[in-house]
């Protein structure tokens, strides 16, 4: 049902190399440019994610309670987004770990302070 998510930059050279980064522990890379923003996905046919200064020009805010979740197919995946995430500065919000029957998920924000989620199910 998603096609894409955006979240909000106010340093997007920052958020960029962040991104590049952290999505290369999935095999994921950048496939679009806005010039105020990137994309990066598996192709056009799978959900998306994009980082872009805000469209209104005022800063980039974080939602309180707004999550964005990347689905994985391993707990080691999993892991490995999360020490990546930390490894580039990114906050722990939560270390991977079982989160219920047969749910796999750690949490983390990136440098803008916005929250994810990768998880596995199985």
């Amino acid at each position: 049902m998603i096609g894409y998510t955006t979240l909000g930059t106010n340093d997007l050279p920052r958020a960029a190399a962040f991104y590049d980064e952290l999505f290369a522990v999935i095999g994921i890379k950048r496939m679009m440019d806005f010039g105020r923003g990137y994309a990066w996905g598996a192709g056009m046919d799978k959900p998306g994610f994009g980082v872009m200064i805000p469209f209104d020009g005022q800063a980039a805010t974080v939602g309180n309670g707004v999550m964005v979740a990347l689905a994985v197919d391993s707990q080691d995946k999993v892991k490995a987004l999360h020490a990546k995430a930390l490894a580039l500065g990114g906050k722990d919000e939560g270390a991977p770990g079982p989160r219920g029957e047969g749910f796999y998920a750690a949490y983390f924000r990136d440098l803008d302070g916005n929250k994810l989620n990768a998880f596995c199910v199985g």
